[in-house]
């Protein structure tokens, strides 16, 4: 028997769980998506089911209907090749998962695992044999955003939203209550199904590798984990080794690599998934709160006869400023499970991930590697930089950047950034004054105020 994992590392993207959202139409060669049950946020200020959205996929669509590019159709692959070039997204991305999951779940098992590719706002999934792939693409004021593109060769391909039963899963405590994507880990059995009764687990930044990957094959190199098996007696899950699966650097032994675009499932695009997935939904859940305080103030000074533009009350501030205060920590790393062997990727991932990154004029950049007892050499996320981060609401990113000088000017002394160095902080504060202007203003604004304290102070 094949030699699977303790646990299956569940990535719950684009359709989740929900298989009865879909029917096909076979006239128009498309997945229609049908409107049916409730979906939180659909009123003011969030307004979740406006077509007025600018996601990567979104994008891509209105090109395509205009005609400005085309889809290219692979036998072999079908649209994902073209989909992925289109989207500027690298193969080298690819992470294979065999747990059954997605709403084309039949035709996921170990001998046929489902392929995720993924960039900075786009995750692109594709299972063998399957109906559609699916897209989760981040807009930069709504979140995740679900899509799917029907498998079967058409002469107009379209990228259709599937808006419903997929926030039932992707609006949860997992996805800090926002519409977005997460990791889970479970137990799995030798088909890719689920161990009933066994525990169940999010995973993120914060995750030990020892916790991680069940359900997903991993190639590359790092301490021991769990990825590459799965639980042949299922009376006694927890007895199994976790050891079995590591440093596996050839999937042809699990199942006919040739079938896909790579022959790699890359440890180090695993570590920044597992990163990426959680900062996305920080970001959203802050700039949601933001908004929904904002909205609810004014609705209450109306009423109170105030203007509707009066400062936010301590009340309000405190709505946004809590998921704000959780943004700043995860963006440090302040949580990161450190890494207690080095890791080292197979797939060419990890210098294409670094080469995309800005740089300062020393060469720095919030993308180059550690990979020793850490991800990332310099601890503050690259999503920084994203559309998503710039388009938090003002008061939101006002108070991110006020805490973020303060931690890495050294002002914040507390045990929850206690791992980050003196160096650590300077060589973070420097990369982002340096690439980042809009930091470079928070910069000079807290210089004024320190000024100004210090007259004050003095006089």
């Amino acid at each position: 028997m094949r030699n699977h994992s303790l646990f299956s590392l569940k990535i719950t993207i684009a359709a989740g769980m929900a298989a009865l959202l879909w029917s096909v139409l076979p006239a128009h060669g498309q997945i229609a998506v049908q409107k049916q049950g409730y979906i939180p946020f659909t009123d003011e200020p969030i307004n979740y089911r406006s077509n007025d959205l600018n996601d990567p996929v979104a994008k891509l669509e209105k090109h395509l209907e205009k005609g400005e590019v085309a889809l290219q159709y692979e036998p072999k692959n079908g649209y994902l090749r073209s989909v992925l070039q289109l989207l500027d997204i690298p193969v080298s991305s690819q992470t294979l998962v065999f747990s059954k999951t997605s709403f084309q779940y039949k035709k996921i098992t170990p001998e046929t695992p489902r392929a995720l590719f993924f960039n900075d706002d786009v995750y692109v999934g594709q299972v063998h044999d399957g109906k559609a792939l699916e897209f989760v693409s981040f807009d930069p004021m709504q979140g995740a955003i679900f899509y799917l593109l029907d498998e079967q060769k058409s002469e107009h391909p379209v990228l259709q939203r599937a808006e419903l039963d997929c926030t039932q899963c992707h609006i949860a405590a997992s996805t800090h209550n926002v519409p977005g994507v997460f990791l889970r880990s479970v137990f799995t059995q030798p088909g890719g199904t689920l161990v009933a009764k066994t525990p169940q687990y999010i995973t993120g930044q914060q995750s030990p590798l020892s916790e991680r990957w069940g359900g997903w094959y991993v190639t590359g190199t790092s301490e021991p984990h769990i990825g590459n098996v799965t639980v042949p007696d299922t009376d006694h899950a927890n007895q199994l080794d976790k050891t079995t699966g590591s440093n596996v650097t050839d999937l042809s032994k699990f199942f006919d690599t040739s079938a896909y675009l790579s022959v790699h499932s890359d440890i180090v695009a695993h570590l920044v998934l597992a990163h990426q997935t959680q900062m996305h939904n920080l970001i959203t859940q802050t700039n949601y709160q933001a908004r929904i305080a904002a909205y609810n103030e004014a609705a209450k000074n109306k009423l109170a006869g105030l203007p509707e533009n009066s400062p936010l009350s301590d009340a309000a501030r405190r709505k946004y400023e809590a998921p704000a205060e959780e943004l700043v920590r995860y963006l440090l790393f302040a949580n990161e499970a450190p890494l207690k062997a080095p890791v080292k990727g197979d797939s060419g991932f990890t210098e294409e991930f670094a080469a995309r990154g800005i740089r300062d004029p020393q060469g720095r950049s919030l993308r180059d590697f550690d990979l020793q007892t850490r991800i990332f050499r310099y601890p503050c996320s690259y999503l920084i930089y994203s559309e998503a981060f710039d388009s938090l609401p003002r008061p939101a990113k006002d108070y991110v950047y006020r805490r973020l000088l303060d931690v890495l000017t050294g002002a914040d002394q507390s045990p929850d950034f206690a791992r980050l160095t003196a160096k650590d902080r300077k060589a973070v504060l420097e990369i982002l004054l340096a690439t980042k202007p809009a930091m470079h203003d928070a910069w000079k604004e807290f210089n004024a105020q320190q000024d100004k304290q210090y007259r004050t102070q003095n006089n």
